[in-house]
């Protein structure tokens, strides 16, 4: 059984989906997260909603990580709070779809904005910590759409691919000081989008999909998990495919 007991995990974006159910799996291993989102009440609602369901304490903190001056105030609360952070996940993103030719500048710049500088400046923050440490465990959330594309989503799509190449690099940067760094790659799994979709739509993604259904939060949660304790210590610069067969 994995404990990790005595562990602060900081999940970005982690007042629903893939964020929450992550979280929850933390917390019931025995560490003690750190739920983050734009709204900071819906934060501290859900670690109240956590702190309930699994008895370890848990703590709500409003972050909008394309934001520096946001990611540095949340990190002065989480250093005088928690005394720094052990584990992150970075699973916070946004998407603005467009087809290329129509594109907006703007959508495309905050894309990139929020998903790679956004996890650039959190990343930064923390992995300070872990180094004084010298134990640390970083897990982002890239997409199966990073390696495969997707039409109307050149942004997103080069985001989560960018992500690939970070976690490579900082892999090779932290390994001695005893960090991990590695990627969780989800194809379509069961969340407020996919749920939304009209029939027709799901019924062609699920064709594509050898095993014939959606993914669900808490299978990409139980990857993430495994990446974040001791049974993953040796393996680093890594991306792990939650996908069903379909990449």
């Amino acid at each position: 059984m994995i404990n990790l007991s005595g562990k602060i995990a900081l999940v970005t974006g982690s007042t629903r989906g893939i964020g929450r159910a992550t979280a929850i799996r933390l917390a019931e291993a025995g560490a003690r997260v750190i739920i983050t989102g734009r709204s900071e009440d819906r934060a501290k609602e859900v670690a109240k909603e956590i702190a309930s369901m699994t008895g370890v304490g848990a703590l709500g903190i409003g972050l909008d990580i394309g934001i520096r001056e946001s990611v540095e105030d949340a990190f002065e609360a989480i250093n005088r709070e928690v005394g720094g952070v052990d584990i992150l996940v970075n699973n916070a993103g946004i998407n603005r779809d467009g087809l290329f030719l129509r594109m907006k500048y703007e959508d495309w710049e905050e894309v990139l904005r929020v998903n790679l500088t956004g996890t650039f400046l959190v990343t930064q923050n923390a992995v300070k910590g872990m180094i004084k440490k010298r134990w640390g465990r970083v897990i982002s959330l890239s997409s199966v759409v990073g390696f495969i594309g997707n039409t109307g989503q050149a942004n997103y799509t080069t985001t989560k691919a960018g992500l690939i190449g970070f976690t490579k690099t900082l892999a090779r940067e932290l390994a001695t000081r005893n960090i991990t760094v590695n990627a969780v790659a989800p194809g379509y799994i069961e969340t407020d989008m996919t749920t939304d979709l009209p029939e027709k739509v799901k019924e062609g993604f699920l064709s594509q999909i050898p095993m014939g259904r959606f993914g669900t939060p808490q299978e990409v949660a139980n990857v993430v998990l495994f990446l974040a304790s001791d049974l993953s210590a040796y393996i680093t610069g890594e991306v792990i495919h939650v996908n069903g067969g379909l990449f």
